[in-house]
């Protein structure tokens, strides 16, 4: 659940920059945006670790 609870704190953390990126053309919120996306998908893969974690313990 640990991931999951980060995943959401860069996406809320995220938002301004993705407005700024696709409604103003900036660039650098873009830089800034590629780079969330990549956190998250590291996030996500901890996140499957994390379930597949349980699942083998029988949570």
């Amino acid at each position: 659940m640990n991931a999951l609870k980060k995943i959401k704190e860069v996406i809320a953390a995220t938002e301004k920059d993705a407005e700024n990126f696709y409604a103003k053309g900036n660039k650098a919120a873009g830089t800034r945006l590629r780079k969330a996306y990549q956190e998250i998908k590291n996030l996500a893969s901890e996140g499957r670790a994390e379930v597949q974690a349980a699942k083998n313990e029988g949570k």
